[in-house]
Protein backbone atom coordinates (compact mmCIF):
# COMPACT_ATOMS: atom_id res chain seq x y z
CA UNK A 1 0.00 0.00 0.00
CA UNK A 2 1.29 3.71 -0.79
CA UNK A 3 1.66 5.76 2.48
CA UNK A 4 4.35 8.93 1.19
CA UNK A 5 3.40 11.00 4.30
CA UNK A 6 5.77 13.35 6.25
CA UNK A 7 4.65 13.30 10.02
CA UNK A 8 6.36 15.02 13.15
CA UNK A 9 7.10 12.54 15.36
CA UNK A 10 9.02 11.31 18.83
CA UNK A 11 11.54 9.24 18.35
CA UNK A 12 9.45 6.28 20.06
CA UNK A 13 6.68 7.27 17.39
CA UNK A 14 8.68 6.71 14.48
CA UNK A 15 9.58 3.67 15.79
CA UNK A 16 6.20 2.55 16.75
CA UNK A 17 4.65 3.88 13.30
CA UNK A 18 7.77 1.71 11.59
CA UNK A 19 6.82 -1.45 13.56
CA UNK A 20 3.24 -0.88 12.13
CA UNK A 21 4.03 -0.30 8.53
CA UNK A 22 6.14 -3.69 8.68
CA UNK A 23 3.83 -5.68 9.51
CA UNK A 24 3.79 -5.86 12.95
CA UNK A 25 1.15 -8.57 14.72
CA UNK A 26 1.85 -7.66 18.25
CA UNK A 27 3.46 -5.41 20.62
CA UNK A 28 4.63 -6.65 24.31
CA UNK A 29 5.80 -4.66 27.05
CA UNK A 30 5.53 -2.79 30.30
CA UNK A 31 5.66 0.75 30.42
CA UNK A 32 8.91 1.97 31.65
CA UNK A 33 10.39 5.59 30.61
CA UNK A 34 11.62 6.59 27.84
CA UNK A 35 9.77 3.26 25.93
CA UNK A 36 6.29 4.08 26.84
CA UNK A 37 5.28 5.95 24.06
CA UNK A 38 5.62 3.45 21.66
CA UNK A 39 3.35 0.95 22.89
CA UNK A 40 1.16 4.08 24.12
CA UNK A 41 0.77 5.16 19.98
CA UNK A 42 0.27 1.79 18.42
CA UNK A 43 -2.46 1.37 21.49
CA UNK A 44 -4.28 4.74 20.04
CA UNK A 45 -3.60 3.94 16.30
CA UNK A 46 -6.37 4.04 14.25
CA UNK A 47 -4.37 1.60 11.69
CA UNK A 48 -3.24 -0.38 14.92
CA UNK A 49 -6.34 -1.29 15.49
CA UNK A 50 -7.86 -1.90 11.90
CA UNK A 51 -5.05 -4.74 11.89
CA UNK A 52 -5.84 -5.64 15.13
CA UNK A 53 -2.85 -5.08 16.63
CA UNK A 54 -2.70 -7.40 19.98
CA UNK A 55 -0.95 -3.93 22.10
CA UNK A 56 -2.31 -4.99 25.87
CA UNK A 57 0.00 -3.95 28.70
CA UNK A 58 2.14 -7.17 30.26
CA UNK A 59 2.20 -7.79 33.59
CA UNK A 60 6.68 -7.63 33.54
CA UNK A 61 9.23 -7.51 30.65
CA UNK A 62 10.02 -11.12 30.96
CA UNK A 63 6.22 -12.25 30.59
CA UNK A 64 6.50 -9.55 27.78
CA UNK A 65 9.57 -11.09 26.23
CA UNK A 66 8.49 -14.66 26.27
CA UNK A 67 5.10 -13.44 24.83
CA UNK A 68 6.80 -11.79 21.83
CA UNK A 69 8.80 -15.24 21.45
CA UNK A 70 5.89 -17.52 21.04
CA UNK A 71 4.37 -14.60 18.37
CA UNK A 72 7.25 -15.20 16.76
CA UNK A 73 7.28 -18.90 16.86
CA UNK A 74 4.32 -19.08 14.72
CA UNK A 75 5.91 -17.15 12.26
CA UNK A 76 4.04 -13.44 13.16
CA UNK A 77 6.50 -10.05 13.53
CA UNK A 78 6.54 -8.93 17.20
CA UNK A 79 7.90 -6.37 18.91
CA UNK A 80 9.07 -6.19 22.66
CA UNK A 81 9.39 -2.84 24.24
CA UNK A 82 11.11 -1.69 27.56
CA UNK A 83 13.67 0.81 28.93
CA UNK A 84 17.23 -0.73 29.98
CA UNK A 85 16.47 -1.52 33.76
CA UNK A 86 13.37 -4.23 32.25
CA UNK A 87 16.07 -5.80 30.08
CA UNK A 88 17.82 -7.18 33.41
CA UNK A 89 14.26 -8.35 33.96
CA UNK A 90 14.00 -10.29 30.48
CA UNK A 91 17.30 -11.33 30.66
CA UNK A 92 16.56 -14.91 30.94
CA UNK A 93 14.16 -14.80 27.78
CA UNK A 94 15.87 -12.67 25.71
CA UNK A 95 19.65 -14.57 26.03
CA UNK A 96 17.77 -18.39 25.38
CA UNK A 97 15.40 -16.10 22.54
CA UNK A 98 19.23 -16.15 20.52
CA UNK A 99 19.97 -20.11 21.05
CA UNK A 100 16.29 -20.62 20.17
CA UNK A 101 16.08 -18.06 17.49
CA UNK A 102 13.36 -16.19 15.66
CA UNK A 103 10.86 -17.48 12.99
CA UNK A 104 8.23 -14.43 12.32
CA UNK A 105 10.58 -11.01 12.66
CA UNK A 106 11.56 -10.51 16.63
CA UNK A 107 12.69 -6.92 17.79
CA UNK A 108 13.24 -6.00 21.24
CA UNK A 109 13.25 -2.58 21.82
CA UNK A 110 15.23 -0.96 24.84
CA UNK A 111 15.31 2.74 25.52
CA UNK A 112 18.44 3.26 27.76
CA UNK A 113 18.31 6.29 30.22
CA UNK A 114 22.43 7.83 30.18
CA UNK A 115 22.46 10.69 33.23
CA UNK A 116 19.49 8.62 35.41
CA UNK A 117 17.22 11.01 34.14
CA UNK A 118 14.05 8.42 35.69
CA UNK A 119 16.55 5.39 36.28
CA UNK A 120 18.23 3.66 38.72
CA UNK A 121 21.70 3.46 36.74
CA UNK A 122 23.14 4.26 33.35
CA UNK A 123 23.89 0.89 31.68
CA UNK A 124 24.09 0.30 28.06
CA UNK A 125 21.90 -2.18 26.88
CA UNK A 126 24.24 -3.05 23.87
CA UNK A 127 26.19 -5.11 25.94
CA UNK A 128 23.30 -7.71 26.11
CA UNK A 129 22.82 -7.65 22.35
CA UNK A 130 27.11 -8.39 22.54
CA UNK A 131 26.43 -11.01 25.14
CA UNK A 132 23.35 -12.71 23.77
CA UNK A 133 25.34 -12.84 19.88
CA UNK A 134 22.36 -10.77 18.16
CA UNK A 135 22.69 -8.12 16.08
CA UNK A 136 21.88 -4.34 17.24
CA UNK A 137 20.49 -1.38 16.17
CA UNK A 138 20.83 2.35 17.19
CA UNK A 139 19.02 4.69 15.10
CA UNK A 140 20.53 8.58 14.84
CA UNK A 141 17.87 9.91 13.78
CA UNK A 142 14.14 9.82 14.35
CA UNK A 143 14.13 9.36 10.12
CA UNK A 144 16.43 6.29 11.16
CA UNK A 145 14.21 4.98 13.33
CA UNK A 146 11.63 4.57 11.28
CA UNK A 147 13.47 3.05 8.03
CA UNK A 148 15.54 1.26 10.61
CA UNK A 149 12.93 -0.96 12.60
CA UNK A 150 12.02 -2.36 9.50
CA UNK A 151 14.98 -3.24 8.60
CA UNK A 152 15.53 -4.85 12.12
CA UNK A 153 12.68 -6.71 10.81
CA UNK A 154 13.89 -7.95 7.71
CA UNK A 155 16.97 -9.00 9.42
CA UNK A 156 15.32 -10.83 11.88
CA UNK A 157 13.98 -12.92 9.71
CA UNK A 158 16.95 -13.24 6.90
CA UNK A 159 18.67 -15.12 9.91
CA UNK A 160 16.17 -16.04 11.96
CA UNK A 161 17.70 -14.40 15.32
CA UNK A 162 15.88 -11.55 17.39
CA UNK A 163 17.14 -8.44 17.07
CA UNK A 164 17.84 -6.11 20.11
CA UNK A 165 16.84 -2.20 19.06
CA UNK A 166 18.74 0.32 20.86
CA UNK A 167 17.92 4.48 21.39
CA UNK A 168 18.65 6.73 24.16
CA UNK A 169 16.17 9.68 25.84
CA UNK A 170 17.21 12.31 23.85
CA UNK A 171 16.49 10.20 20.65
CA UNK A 172 13.04 8.50 22.17
CA UNK A 173 11.53 11.44 23.55
CA UNK A 174 12.72 14.51 20.04
CA UNK A 175 11.02 15.38 17.43
CA UNK A 176 11.43 15.32 13.60
CA UNK A 177 9.72 15.43 10.59
CA UNK A 178 9.45 11.69 9.24
CA UNK A 179 9.04 10.27 5.71
CA UNK A 180 6.74 6.82 5.68
CA UNK A 181 6.84 4.40 3.16
CA UNK A 182 4.62 1.42 2.06
CA UNK A 183 2.40 -0.35 4.23
CA UNK A 184 3.68 -4.50 4.02
CA UNK A 185 0.95 -6.86 5.21
CA UNK A 186 1.11 -9.28 8.62
CA UNK A 187 3.00 -12.94 8.10
CA UNK A 188 0.31 -15.94 7.76
CA UNK A 189 1.37 -18.33 10.21
CA UNK A 190 4.02 -20.64 9.05
CA UNK A 191 6.18 -22.76 12.26
CA UNK A 192 9.62 -23.31 12.31
CA UNK A 193 11.29 -25.79 10.06
CA UNK A 194 13.68 -26.59 12.49
CA UNK A 195 11.05 -27.50 15.69
CA UNK A 196 14.45 -28.95 18.03
CA UNK A 197 15.88 -25.70 18.17
CA UNK A 198 12.83 -24.62 20.26
CA UNK A 199 13.26 -26.93 22.76
CA UNK A 200 16.62 -26.16 24.71
CA UNK A 201 17.45 -29.29 26.03
CA UNK A 202 21.20 -29.49 26.29
CA UNK A 203 21.50 -31.84 23.02
CA UNK A 204 19.97 -29.29 21.24
CA UNK A 205 21.67 -26.19 22.95
CA UNK A 206 24.93 -27.56 22.49
CA UNK A 207 24.48 -27.48 18.41
CA UNK A 208 22.15 -24.44 18.29
CA UNK A 209 25.34 -22.51 20.17
CA UNK A 210 27.58 -23.41 17.24
CA UNK A 211 25.28 -22.42 14.33
CA UNK A 212 24.96 -19.05 16.60
CA UNK A 213 28.17 -18.83 16.72
CA UNK A 214 28.70 -19.54 12.93
CA UNK A 215 26.21 -16.19 11.81
CA UNK A 216 28.45 -14.16 13.65
CA UNK A 217 30.79 -13.47 10.25
CA UNK A 218 27.85 -13.05 8.59
CA UNK A 219 26.03 -10.86 10.36
CA UNK A 220 29.26 -8.64 10.80
CA UNK A 221 29.58 -8.80 7.06
CA UNK A 222 25.75 -7.48 7.15
CA UNK A 223 26.68 -4.75 9.30
CA UNK A 224 29.09 -3.76 6.98
CA UNK A 225 27.26 -3.23 4.22
CA UNK A 226 24.64 -1.86 6.09
CA UNK A 227 22.84 1.22 4.74
CA UNK A 228 22.90 2.81 8.30
CA UNK A 229 26.67 2.16 8.58
CA UNK A 230 28.73 4.75 6.44
CA UNK A 231 32.51 5.81 5.76
CA UNK A 232 33.32 9.23 4.51
CA UNK A 233 37.15 9.81 3.73
CA UNK A 234 38.51 13.06 4.90
CA UNK A 235 41.71 14.17 6.89
CA UNK A 236 43.97 12.20 9.84
CA UNK A 237 41.57 13.23 12.56
CA UNK A 238 39.02 10.65 12.15
CA UNK A 239 35.90 9.87 14.39
CA UNK A 240 33.25 6.92 14.92
CA UNK A 241 29.73 8.13 15.87
CA UNK A 242 27.75 5.99 17.16
CA UNK A 243 23.67 6.40 16.90
CA UNK A 244 22.78 9.86 18.34
CA UNK A 245 26.48 10.57 18.34
CA UNK A 246 26.45 11.12 14.33
CA UNK A 247 23.48 13.88 14.88
CA UNK A 248 25.51 15.85 17.60
CA UNK A 249 28.85 15.18 15.52
CA UNK A 250 27.32 16.74 12.60
CA UNK A 251 25.18 19.63 14.72
CA UNK A 252 28.71 21.20 15.46
CA UNK A 253 30.05 21.00 11.53
CA UNK A 254 27.12 23.17 10.28
CA UNK A 255 29.11 23.49 6.62
CA UNK A 256 30.31 20.65 6.53
CA UNK A 257 32.73 18.02 8.15
CA UNK A 258 35.96 17.49 6.83
CA UNK A 259 37.09 14.48 9.57
CA UNK A 260 37.00 11.57 8.12
CA UNK A 261 33.91 9.87 9.72
CA UNK A 262 32.63 6.35 10.41
CA UNK A 263 29.15 6.74 11.10
CA UNK A 264 27.70 3.51 13.00
CA UNK A 265 24.51 2.34 13.54
CA UNK A 266 24.09 -1.22 12.97
CA UNK A 267 26.10 -3.89 14.77
CA UNK A 268 28.58 -6.09 15.35
CA UNK A 269 30.83 -3.58 14.73
CA UNK A 270 32.36 -3.61 11.35
CA UNK A 271 35.66 -4.15 11.87
CA UNK A 272 36.53 -3.76 7.71
CA UNK A 273 35.60 -0.10 8.38
CA UNK A 274 37.32 0.64 11.64
CA UNK A 275 40.65 -1.17 10.24
CA UNK A 276 40.46 1.13 7.73
CA UNK A 277 39.65 4.03 9.94
CA UNK A 278 42.21 3.27 12.18
CA UNK A 279 45.03 2.92 9.22
CA UNK A 280 43.95 6.02 7.48
CA UNK A 281 43.77 8.46 10.72
CA UNK A 282 46.45 10.02 13.26
CA UNK A 283 43.99 10.24 16.34
CA UNK A 284 40.35 8.42 16.55
CA UNK A 285 37.75 10.27 18.41
CA UNK A 286 34.67 7.70 19.28
CA UNK A 287 31.33 9.22 20.36
CA UNK A 288 28.47 7.22 21.70
CA UNK A 289 25.69 7.27 24.42
CA UNK A 290 26.33 5.78 27.17
CA UNK A 291 29.26 3.19 28.21
CA UNK A 292 32.52 3.02 25.98
CA UNK A 293 31.14 -0.10 24.24
CA UNK A 294 32.89 0.85 20.86
CA UNK A 295 35.55 2.64 22.70
CA UNK A 296 36.84 -0.95 24.65
CA UNK A 297 36.39 -2.89 21.35
CA UNK A 298 38.40 -0.48 19.42
CA UNK A 299 40.53 0.11 21.63
CA UNK A 300 41.16 -3.55 22.88
CA UNK A 301 43.87 -4.75 25.85
CA UNK A 302 47.05 -3.74 24.10
CA UNK A 303 46.46 -0.85 22.79
CA UNK A 304 49.06 1.77 24.20
CA UNK A 305 49.31 4.35 21.45
CA UNK A 306 47.31 6.62 22.89
CA UNK A 307 45.35 7.27 19.08
CA UNK A 308 41.80 5.75 20.43
CA UNK A 309 39.94 9.31 22.46
CA UNK A 310 37.02 9.17 24.13
CA UNK A 311 35.19 8.11 27.22
CA UNK A 312 38.27 6.14 28.47
CA UNK A 313 40.83 8.65 27.53
CA UNK A 314 38.64 11.63 29.47
CA UNK A 315 38.15 13.47 26.27
CA UNK A 316 34.53 12.97 27.20
CA UNK A 317 32.76 12.36 30.48
CA UNK A 318 32.56 8.89 31.78
CA UNK A 319 29.22 9.09 32.99
CA UNK A 320 26.00 11.21 31.88
CA UNK A 321 24.57 11.58 28.41
CA UNK A 322 26.64 13.30 25.62
CA UNK A 323 26.00 16.71 24.43
CA UNK A 324 26.05 18.91 21.35
CA UNK A 325 28.22 20.81 23.89
CA UNK A 326 31.24 18.01 25.18
CA UNK A 327 31.31 16.61 21.81
CA UNK A 328 32.01 19.99 20.62
CA UNK A 329 35.05 20.33 23.13
CA UNK A 330 36.15 16.54 22.52
CA UNK A 331 36.10 17.70 18.83
CA UNK A 332 38.71 20.48 19.75
CA UNK A 333 37.09 23.54 19.59
CA UNK A 334 35.79 26.56 22.25
CA UNK A 335 33.47 25.44 24.45
CA UNK A 336 29.80 26.77 24.14
CA UNK A 337 27.47 26.09 26.62
CA UNK A 338 23.95 27.27 24.12
CA UNK A 339 21.05 26.58 27.06
CA UNK A 340 22.81 28.30 30.29
CA UNK A 341 20.64 28.16 33.25
CA UNK A 342 18.85 31.40 34.15
CA UNK A 343 19.72 32.52 37.79
CA UNK A 344 16.08 33.31 38.25
CA UNK A 345 15.14 29.75 37.71
CA UNK A 346 14.53 28.23 41.24
CA UNK A 347 15.05 24.46 41.53
CA UNK A 348 12.02 22.41 41.77
CA UNK A 349 12.58 18.96 43.25
CA UNK A 350 9.98 16.00 42.37
CA UNK A 351 7.17 15.45 45.08
CA UNK A 352 4.35 13.98 45.75
CA UNK A 353 1.09 15.33 43.87
CA UNK A 354 -1.26 17.11 45.98
CA UNK A 355 -4.19 15.02 47.13
CA UNK A 356 -1.83 11.58 46.42
CA UNK A 357 -2.96 8.61 48.59
CA UNK A 358 0.78 8.05 48.86
CA UNK A 359 0.82 10.71 51.28
CA UNK A 360 -1.43 10.25 53.50
CA UNK A 361 -0.20 6.45 54.08
CA UNK A 362 3.66 8.09 54.47
CA UNK A 363 1.89 10.42 57.15
CA UNK A 364 0.48 7.65 59.28
CA UNK A 365 3.10 4.92 58.83
CA UNK A 366 5.88 7.92 60.07
CA UNK A 367 3.51 8.79 62.96
CA UNK A 368 3.97 4.85 63.88
CA UNK A 369 7.16 3.88 62.83
CA UNK A 370 8.01 6.64 65.24
CA UNK A 371 7.04 4.36 68.52
CA UNK A 372 9.64 1.95 67.64
CA UNK A 373 13.43 1.74 67.98
CA UNK A 374 14.64 0.37 64.62
CA UNK A 375 11.64 0.10 62.33
CA UNK A 376 12.97 0.25 58.51
CA UNK A 377 10.63 0.77 55.73
CA UNK A 378 11.98 -1.22 52.60
CA UNK A 379 10.32 0.26 49.84
CA UNK A 380 9.94 0.03 45.57
CA UNK A 381 10.04 1.40 42.12
CA UNK A 382 7.15 4.14 41.76
CA UNK A 383 6.16 7.32 42.56
CA UNK A 384 5.38 6.28 46.02
CA UNK A 385 9.55 6.32 46.01
CA UNK A 386 9.26 10.15 46.06
CA UNK A 387 8.44 9.33 49.77
CA UNK A 388 12.51 9.12 50.46
CA UNK A 389 12.07 12.98 49.56
CA UNK A 390 11.40 15.92 52.03
CA UNK A 391 8.55 16.27 53.51
CA UNK A 392 8.27 12.48 54.51
CA UNK A 393 11.49 11.11 54.27
CA UNK A 394 9.88 7.57 55.36
CA UNK A 395 11.94 5.24 53.04
CA UNK A 396 14.59 3.57 53.79
CA UNK A 397 15.61 1.43 50.94
CA UNK A 398 15.07 1.36 46.71
CA UNK A 399 16.65 -0.95 44.54
CA UNK A 400 14.97 -2.73 42.00
CA UNK A 401 11.45 -3.64 41.15
CA UNK A 402 9.87 -5.84 44.01
CA UNK A 403 12.71 -5.85 46.22
CA UNK A 404 10.96 -4.00 48.64
CA UNK A 405 9.09 -7.38 50.27
CA UNK A 406 12.59 -9.74 49.58
CA UNK A 407 14.46 -7.06 51.38
CA UNK A 408 12.14 -6.75 54.26
CA UNK A 409 11.32 -10.65 54.23
CA UNK A 410 15.66 -10.77 54.41
CA UNK A 411 15.57 -7.60 57.23
CA UNK A 412 13.36 -9.67 59.46
CA UNK A 413 15.31 -13.26 59.15
CA UNK A 414 18.01 -11.48 60.34
CA UNK A 415 16.30 -10.18 63.67
CA UNK A 416 14.78 -6.84 62.46
CA UNK A 417 11.63 -5.78 64.19
CA UNK A 418 9.75 -4.53 62.61
CA UNK A 419 10.28 -4.55 59.40
CA UNK A 420 8.04 -2.87 56.98
CA UNK A 421 7.30 -2.93 52.92
CA UNK A 422 5.93 -0.41 50.97
CA UNK A 423 5.01 -1.85 47.24
CA UNK A 424 2.71 -0.38 44.80
CA UNK A 425 -0.22 -1.92 42.77
CA UNK A 426 1.60 -2.63 39.44
CA UNK A 427 4.88 -3.04 40.87
CA UNK A 428 3.43 -5.76 43.21
CA UNK A 429 2.33 -7.86 40.31
CA UNK A 430 5.56 -6.88 38.35
CA UNK A 431 7.45 -8.67 40.52
CA UNK A 432 6.70 -8.66 44.26
CA UNK A 433 3.98 -11.64 44.15
CA UNK A 434 7.27 -14.32 44.31
CA UNK A 435 8.65 -12.65 47.21
CA UNK A 436 5.19 -12.59 49.26
CA UNK A 437 5.61 -16.29 48.49
CA UNK A 438 9.06 -16.98 49.93
CA UNK A 439 8.05 -14.49 53.24
CA UNK A 440 4.45 -16.84 53.86
CA UNK A 441 6.61 -20.11 53.21
CA UNK A 442 9.41 -18.78 55.94
CA UNK A 443 6.26 -17.49 58.21
CA UNK A 444 8.45 -14.03 57.89
CA UNK A 445 7.45 -11.77 60.35
CA UNK A 446 6.95 -8.83 57.81
CA UNK A 447 3.96 -5.60 56.70
CA UNK A 448 3.56 -5.37 53.69
CA UNK A 449 1.96 -2.57 52.37
CA UNK A 450 0.53 -2.43 48.34
CA UNK A 451 -0.01 1.41 47.81
CA UNK A 452 -2.71 0.84 45.75
CA UNK A 453 -4.34 3.78 43.63
CA UNK A 454 -5.44 1.43 40.56
CA UNK A 455 -2.73 2.21 37.76
CA UNK A 456 0.61 1.96 36.94
CA UNK A 457 1.01 5.84 37.98
CA UNK A 458 4.82 6.84 37.56
CA UNK A 459 4.66 6.40 33.59
CA UNK A 460 1.10 8.20 32.77
CA UNK A 461 -1.59 6.16 33.76
CA UNK A 462 -1.35 2.80 32.12
CA UNK A 463 -3.27 -0.10 32.99
CA UNK A 464 -1.87 -2.23 36.12
CA UNK A 465 -2.36 -5.66 35.98
CA UNK A 466 -3.59 -6.14 39.86
CA UNK A 467 -6.94 -3.90 39.64
CA UNK A 468 -9.41 -5.45 42.05
CA UNK A 469 -7.41 -8.71 42.16
CA UNK A 470 -5.24 -7.78 45.04
CA UNK A 471 -7.01 -9.32 48.06
CA UNK A 472 -7.70 -12.20 46.16
CA UNK A 473 -3.63 -12.33 44.91
CA UNK A 474 -2.68 -12.02 48.42
CA UNK A 475 -4.73 -14.76 49.85
CA UNK A 476 -4.41 -16.78 47.13
CA UNK A 477 -0.43 -17.28 48.09
CA UNK A 478 -0.80 -17.95 51.28
CA UNK A 479 -1.25 -14.49 53.43
CA UNK A 480 -4.09 -15.29 56.05
CA UNK A 481 -7.31 -13.55 55.09
CA UNK A 482 -7.75 -12.23 58.44
CA UNK A 483 -4.63 -9.98 58.07
CA UNK A 484 -5.60 -8.68 54.65
CA UNK A 485 -6.65 -5.19 55.82
CA UNK A 486 -7.64 -2.49 53.22
CA UNK A 487 -7.95 1.05 54.14
CA UNK A 488 -9.16 4.64 52.28
CA UNK A 489 -5.95 6.98 52.43
CA UNK A 490 -7.63 9.65 53.13
CA UNK A 491 -6.80 12.78 56.35
CA UNK A 492 -10.46 11.53 58.07
CA UNK A 493 -8.72 7.94 58.10
CA UNK A 494 -5.61 8.39 59.34
CA UNK A 495 -6.35 6.92 63.29
CA UNK A 496 -7.82 3.90 61.59
CA UNK A 497 -4.91 3.80 59.31
CA UNK A 498 -2.50 4.04 62.16
CA UNK A 499 -4.44 1.08 64.37
CA UNK A 500 -4.37 -0.75 61.49
CA UNK A 501 -1.01 -0.30 61.43
CA UNK A 502 -0.12 -1.12 64.67
CA UNK A 503 -2.07 -3.93 64.85
CA UNK A 504 -0.36 -5.99 61.71
CA UNK A 505 3.02 -4.77 63.16
CA UNK A 506 2.52 -6.60 66.23
CA UNK A 507 1.17 -9.34 64.56
CA UNK A 508 3.76 -12.50 64.23
CA UNK A 509 3.84 -13.37 60.60
CA UNK A 510 3.30 -11.70 57.08
CA UNK A 511 0.78 -9.26 56.95
CA UNK A 512 -0.93 -7.12 53.90
CA UNK A 513 -2.06 -3.80 54.27
CA UNK A 514 -3.79 -2.07 50.90
CA UNK A 515 -4.37 1.51 51.12
CA UNK A 516 -6.41 1.93 48.07
CA UNK A 517 -7.46 5.37 46.72
CA UNK A 518 -7.22 6.11 42.67
CA UNK A 519 -4.66 7.86 41.82
CA UNK A 520 -5.11 11.80 41.21
CA UNK A 521 -4.17 12.28 37.98
CA UNK A 522 -5.80 9.38 36.29
CA UNK A 523 -9.08 10.90 38.62
CA UNK A 524 -9.33 13.91 36.98
CA UNK A 525 -8.38 12.39 33.05
CA UNK A 526 -11.01 9.98 33.95
CA UNK A 527 -13.60 13.10 35.11
CA UNK A 528 -13.13 14.70 31.45
CA UNK A 529 -13.60 11.58 30.03
CA UNK A 530 -16.69 10.58 31.78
Amino acid sequence: MNNNKKILLLGDQAIALGAIHSGLSGVYAYPGTPSTEVTEYIQESPLAKEKAIHCRWCTNEKTAMEAALGMSYIGKRALVCMKHVGLNVAADAFINSAMTGSNGGLVVLVADDPSMHSSQNEQDSRFYGKFAFTPIFEPSSQQESYDMIRSAFDLSEQFQLPVLMRLTTRMAHSRAVVQTADIHHGNDIRFPEDLSRWVLLPVNARRRYNELLAIQTPLENAAAESKFNAYRAGDKKGVIACGIGYNYLMENFPDGCGRTVLKISQYPIPKTLVKKLLADCDEVLILEDGQPFVEEQVRGLLDESGKIKGRLSGELPRVGELTPDNVRTALGFPSELHHAPSENVVPRPPALCQGCGHRDVYDSLNEVAKEYDNAKVFSDIGCYTLGALPPFRAIDSCVDMGASITMAKGAADGGLFPSIAVIGDSTFTHSGITGLLDAVNSQSNITVIISDNLTTAMTGGQDSAGTERLEAICEGVGVAPEHIRVVVPLPKNKEEIKTILREEIEYKGVSVIIPRRECIQTLKRNKKIR
